[in-house]
């Protein structure tokens, strides 16, 4: 590729010229070239202007995966607007903190997602700057109808951005539970998927199933802008479910499935079962858990993928270290690869020194990819960024004499389920909040399907009762699914040291 576009929208102009009527996306059935895609783009963007949405404002989209979910987010960068993605499985007080602490003005969603209406969870919710909510399945034709795409504001608008125009904040978690929002701009994203197409060899027409959700990083800039740079064809899932995933890739001959390792498993459970055809498959790019290196094997041998590669990255840094095409299945389910183009990594001491090759350290990152910073939070960002630019992870692990490395554990105590990033504290937080909860502790637990899930060990408050099940059906109604513990131990009381500072050790014992 010679020039990259500077940013997203213009990256969405860019395949309109190049790619014209080739497939952009198949959603519901339904084909939309790349020109067609650009149009839907200007109409929303023409939109949202005579909204009064522009440079500084924030844009929030709290919907499932779909074309309008694309559309709405790079009209709103159109105008130079930032997106801010919210998890679909949010409860309403997760959702409507990240829209205060935003300011954002507008909100995209849904009116009915598996059996939620996203609307109704805020009626109650004051939120002074949201002007308006539209909802996809209800008021996109109307909203739409409000735009031209021949508006003279939209090309205004698009010579107004820039590499160091803020494209969305994605929040995040930290070991205090409170929600950080991890601003980007558009250049930190634009050069780290085109080099990241060429590894995993994505190119153009490529049916891409894209499971991972946008409002996630492997969805959304590994996902659709990864394939729009590619000139692949996006087609997303809304919900994972493994018949609809092998209909697609026998009906619309999928190429490329990134994921994480369950979603492999499922495949393979089910060709067990029964034979479908995956000759389309050509590549597959997974992390967030370990991988077996017999994973990586049956999915070449069995399912027919040609690259199977792993990759490591963050919100702050969506992409840090991936493997190579050709490695053998052992490196690739052992590590997570090395350093992308562009970009350093060491494993460093609490000095912020690099270690000898093959010691354990900390790992960090430095370069144009690692995010501009936390939002409206200098000193968060002041200590996750030092002074020399090193990007600390908080993440612990070695780096072999090749570069590539490998996570040992985690320095504050996350831990991933279904490749989901869950943070103890946070949910700790939230579990606080039950009647009955004197005081909590979570840590991660392995599981088989999961990576791994979260344990509560509890103290209940003075003559108080409860039961574990009452505890988990409370949490489910209050947290996102992926937060909820999947065991509670109740306990007399937490185990804690001399400053009583709870004893983690002591539980995953």
């Amino acid at each position: 590729m010679s020039a990259l576009p500077p940013t997203i929208p213009h990256l969405a102009q860019w395949g309109a010229s190049r790619f014209g009527d080739a497939p952009a996306i198949l959603d519901r059935g339904e084909r939309w070239s790349y020109a067609r895609l650009w149009q839907e783009v200007r109409v929303a963007g023409s939109a949202l202007l005579a909204r009064g949405v522009g440079p500084g404002d924030r844009v929030a989209i709290w919907a499932p995966n779909g074309r309008e979910w694309i559309v709405a987010a790079i009209a709103a960068q159109a105008t130079g607007a930032a997106i801010v993605p919210l998890n679909t499985r949010l409860k309403a007080a997760e959702a409507s903190d990240i829209l205060r602490r935003t300011n954002s003005r507008l909100l995209f969603t849904v009116g009915d997602f598996l059996g939620t209406d996203y609307p109704a969870m805020l009626a109650k919710v004051d939120l002074p700057d949201l002007a308006e909510i539209i909802c996809f399945d209800r008021e996109w034709d109307g909203f739409v109808a409000t735009g031209r795409a021949d508006d003279p504001r939209i090309d205004a608008a698009l010579a107004a951005l820039s590499p160091d125009t803020v494209s969305d904040i994605m929040f995040t978690s930290g070991t205090t539970g409170q929600p950080k929002g991890v601003v980007t701009t558009h250049g930190r994203i634009i050069p780290m998927f085109a080099g990241w197409i060429e590894l995993v060899g994505l190119e153009p027409g490529d049916p891409y199933l894209i499971i991972n959700p946008f409002f996630h990083s492997f969805g959304y800039k590994a996902g659709w802008v990864a394939a729009l740079l590619a000139g692949a064809m996006i087609v997303p899932m809304a919900v994972f479910d493994v018949a609809k995933a092998i209909e697609h890739i026998e009906r619309d001959r999928i190429a490329f499935i990134p994921g994480a390792p369950t979603i492999y498993q499922s495949l393979l459970a089910e060709l067990e079962g029964r034979k479908f055809d995956s000759s389309s498959l050509k590549s597959a790019m997974t992390g967030a858990a370990s991988v077996p290196p017999s994973l990586i094997r049956r999915m070449k041998d069995e399912l027919g993928f040609d690259r199977v590669l792993t990759a490591y990255g963050m919100t702050e840094c969506t992409t840090i270290t991936a493997c190579q095409a050709g490695d053998p299945p052992e490196l690739v389910a052992r590590s997570c690869g090395k350093a992308i183009p562009g970009v350093e990594v060491i494993v460093a001491d609490e000095r912020g020194q690099e270690v000898s090759r093959g010691d354990t350290g900390e790992i960090c990152v430095r370069g144009y990819a690692v995010m501009l910073g936390y939002l409206d939070d200098p000193a968060a960002t002041a200590e996750a960024i030092d002074g020399d630019g090193w990007l600390h992870t908080c993440d612990i692990g070695t780096m072999d004499a090749g570069g590539y490395v490998q996570i040992t554990d985690r320095k504050k105590d996350m831990y991933i389920s279904g490749g989901f990033n869950c943070y103890p504290a946070e949910v700790e937080k939230l579990m606080a909040e039950h009647p009955d909860i004197a005081s909590v502790a979570v840590i991660g637990v392995p599981d088989e399907r999961m990576g791994e899930v979260g344990r509560a060990f509890i103290v209940l408050r003075p003559q108080r009762s409860v039961t574990e099940a009452e505890i988990l059906g409370w949490a489910r109604e209050n947290m996102a699914n992926y937060k909820v513990p999947r065991s509670v131990v109740l306990l007399d009381e937490l185990p804690t040291n001399a400053s009583g500072k709870v004893l983690k050790t002591a539980l995953r014992g």
